[in-house]
């Protein structure tokens, strides 16, 4: 018979972090306990002790009050690790329908002849808009990184210029 011992569980986690580990560090790089902590976050000492021993995962406010206490923020960051930007709100940007655009389409505002996906159909174009194709945005974005990355494509030959594709 053999026994397998089982390394414990993590508990709750931020992408593959501990959220325990992810306070007490925090804990440790200003030296707070976590009554100074639990007071500095405004929460209670036995919300800290719970959330450090893995036995409570705190919603992402705590969380944001915890890290906030040593000087921390969270961030979102992509695969290679840069930080990601929220997106701007304009509040004065809507459909007829007093609708927001949908947020993974690029707005465009003021449309050039050419932009909006119903010029090919010769419909009066509305004040703004966005590329409704996912292959054409995706065309546009290699245009786009083709011609600012110079020194990563200096031997590669130009991708398809999009902006060529409804000219009449």
């Amino acid at each position: 018979m053999s026994i397998v011992f089982e390394p414990p569980g993590l508990g709750p986690t931020v992408g593959p972090f501990p959220i325990a580990g992810l306070v007490r560090r925090a804990r440790r790089i200003v030296g707070l306990s976590q009554l100074r902590m639990a007071r500095f976050a405004k929460v209670a000492p036995s919300t800290v002790a719970r959330v450090e021993a893995g036995s409570l995962t705190p919603s992402l406010a705590v969380l944001e009050r915890l890290v906030g206490a040593a000087g921390l923020y969270l961030v979102v960051v992509d695969q290679e690790g840069r930080v990601v930007l929220p997106m701007k709100v304009w509040d004065d940007t809507r459909d007829g329908a007093d609708r927001r655009y949908p947020a993974h389409l690029n707005t465009i505002l003021d449309p050039e002849p050419g932009e909006w996906w119903a010029d090919i159909y010769g419909l009066a174009r509305p004040p703004e808009t966005y590329h409704r194709s996912r292959a054409d945005r995706e065309a546009r974005r290699r245009r786009s990184q083709w011609e600012v990355r110079v020194a990563k494509y200096r031997n590669v030959p130009p991708p398809p210029d999009p902006s060529t594709w409804y000219r009449n």
